[in-house]
């Protein structure tokens, strides 16, 4: 399994200090704060540890109280809300020094089978094959991107990203400011679904914000550009795996007062809706910045 990968399932398992408390670890690459993704998984690990694996996650809210640090370990608390017949109820506060960084509330449902049934259609959209691999990407894009896009996609990665309208990153103006991105991990992981879950709450924060800047012809790359997300929500639909093709289709329906609003389905590769997300992230312009002349 690649080292990168490897890495992710280890800050993903996380240490259990006592019934309903855990500690988690981030990744020692030279990050000013903590993932947002990284938290939303290790969270809903933490969540996960207390419940009956017959109860799959269906859905998770959760707010960004503090940016982390990634030098010190982070805290996980989990309140066993209620345990009823159908549902189960967790929410879980991240802790560091001393205070609150983060809080998830999470809803956990035993399968059940329901008269109706219905999903949104996937966009048609090149396959993943058709698009640049990362290798690709790292031998021909990436030398004409801006250098943190280039250095984003240099460093080795536990998730493979295919941009559908990569060339919003090389200053190109993206038609129905919608952004398709297909995602998966980069080896084989275990059966277990409760791993694939976790991962899918990690990858889920990632892109998404930036995907409210595309009407006004930005990213969050941009040195001009400084953006953290606020909340983050995601249910979870049908079964998958993330070590397969996943299609994550962005759009962005609002973005006022430094506050944007990005929404996202996640389809795999047949058609199957898996999972919807929305977020709500700061998007700020430094001061003193200016864009440059169009």
């Amino acid at each position: 399994m690649p080292g990168a990968v490897d890495d992710l399932l280890s800050i993903l398992d996380l240490e259990q200090l006592e019934m309903n408390l855990f500690r988690g670890r981030s990744p020692q690459v030279g990050w000013q704060r903590v993932f947002g993704g990284q938290v939303v998984g290790q969270a809903l690990v933490a969540a996960l540890r207390t419940v009956d694996p017959g109860r799959p996650p269906h859905s998770l809210h959760a707010y960004f109280l503090l940016g982390g640090d990634p030098k010190v370990p982070i805290i996980y608390e989990v309140d066993r809300i209620r345990d009823g017949r159908s549902f189960t109820t967790r929410r879980v506060i991240a802790i560091q020094h001393g205070h609150a960084i983060f809080s998830m509330s999470a809803s956990f449902h035993a399968a059940e089978e329901g008269g109706f049934d219905h999903q949104a259609t996937m966009p048609v959209v090149p396959a993943p094959e058709e698009l640049p691999s990362e290798a690709d990407m790292k031998e021909r894009v990436l030398p004409s991107m801006p250098d943190p896009v280039r250095r984003y996609y240099e460093r080795e990665r536990p998730i493979e990203l295919r941009p559908v309208e990569f060339g919003r990153y090389l200053g190109q103006k993206i038609p129905g400011n919608t952004f398709h991105v297909w995602m998966k991990v980069t080896a084989r992981l275990p059966d277990d679904a409760a791993i694939h879950q976790a991962v899918l709450a990690y990858a889920s924060d990632m892109t998404l914000l930036d995907s409210a800047l595309i009407p006004h012809g930005k990213t969050v790359f941009m040195k001009e550009i400084m953006a953290a997300s606020l909340d983050h929500a995601l249910w979870i639909h049908r079964p998958f795996r993330t070590d397969e093709w996943l299609l994550y289709a962005q759009d962005s329906p609002n973005l006022n007062g430094s506050r944007g609003f990005s929404r996202g389905l996640i389809f795999a590769r047949d058609g199957t809706l898996v999972a919807s997300v929305a977020q709500e992230g700061m998007l700020r312009k430094r001061r003193g910045a200016e864009s440059p002349p169009a």
